[in-house]
C-alpha cells in the first residue's frame, strides 16, 4: 500500500487508536491466557449481536454500491458473516457451556447499542459514509488477529478467536473493502472524503470502547 492510497490516509488517522488497542487489557490478555473467563463469555455473547446488526449494516451499504459486483461483495460478506463468524460463536457458546438461549435473551449492552446504531446510520447515508463505517471492523480486528497470531495464546478458545480473524479468507475481505476505499478515493469529492474520515475515526474508537465494554461486562447504569 503506498502513501497515496486513500485507506493508508485513513489508518494514518487512526494509529494511535490502534496502539491503545493492542494495549487493551482484553487484547493482551487473549494473547496471554489472563483474560477473565467471565469477561469472554459476556464479549462473545455481545458480540452475537453485534454482528447481526453489523451484516445488516453491510447489506444496506452494498445496496448503495454503484457497481453490481460490489453489491455483490457486500451482501457475500454480509452472508459470510452468519456462516463463519456466527458458527465460531456457536463453537465458543459450547466451550464456554452457555446456552444459545442466553444470547437470544441477551440486552445489548450501552456500547453494542451505540456502535450498531452508529453503523446502521451511516449505512443509511452515501455509499462512501456507509464503507467509511464499516471498514474498521473488517481492518482492525485483521491487524489484531496477525498480531497476536505471532505469539498465539495458551488459551485454546483464545487462540480458535485469534486463528479465525488472523486467517486469510478474513484477510482476502478486508483487502477487498481496502481496495474499495482506494477507487472511492479517486472519485470523491473533498467533503466525501471528511465524512469518510469522520466515520472511520468514530468506528475504530467503538472497536476499542467495545473491548473495553467486554472487559468490564458493561452494565446500563439505570
Amino acid at each position: 500500500m503506498t502513501n497515496e492510497s486513500f485507506a493508508a490516509e485513513l489508518w494514518s488517522g487512526i494509529t494511535d487508536i490502534y496502539a491503545a488497542i493492542l494495549e487493551h487489557p482484553f487484547v493482551t490478555g487473549l494473547a496471554d491466557g489472563s483474560l477473565p473467563r467471565e469477561s469472554f463469555e459476556f464479549y462473545v455473547i455481545q458480540d452475537a449481536l453485534y454482528l447481526r446488526k453489523y451484516a445488516q449494516a453491510l447489506a444496506a451499504v452494498g445496496s448503495r454500491a454503484p457497481a453490481p459486483a460490489e453489491t455483490e461483495m457486500f451482501s457475500r460478506h454480509a452472508a459470510g458473516i452468519v456462516a463463519v463468524e456466527m458458527g465460531l460463536h456457536e463453537s465458543l457458546l459450547a466451550d464456554l457451556d452457555i446456552d444459545p438461549g442466553v444470547v437470544a435473551a441477551a440486552q445489548e449492552a450501552p456500547t453494542t447499542l451505540a456502535y450498531t446504531s452508529y453503523l446502521l446510520a451511516a449505512a443509511g447515508g452515501s455509499y462512501g459514509e456507509g464503507v467509511g463505517a464499516v471498514l474498521p471492523c473488517y481492518w482492525i480486528y485483521w491487524e489484531v488477529g496477525k498480531h497476536l497470531l505471532e505469539n498465539g495464546s495458551p488459551d485454546p478458545r483464545y487462540q480458535r478467536w485469534i486463528d479465525t480473524y488472523a486467517a486469510e479468507e478474513f484477510g482476502d475481505e478486508a483487502r477487498e473493502v481496502i481496495a474499495v476505499t482506494d477507487r472511492l478515493g479517486e472519485e470523491i469529492s473533498p467533503a466525501e472524503r471528511m465524512r469518510m474520515h469522520r466515520h472511520f475515526g468514530a468506528t475504530s474508537r467503538y472497536e476499542w470502547m467495545f473491548w473495553d465494554m467486554g472487559y468490564r461486562r458493561e452494565a446500563w447504569p439505570v
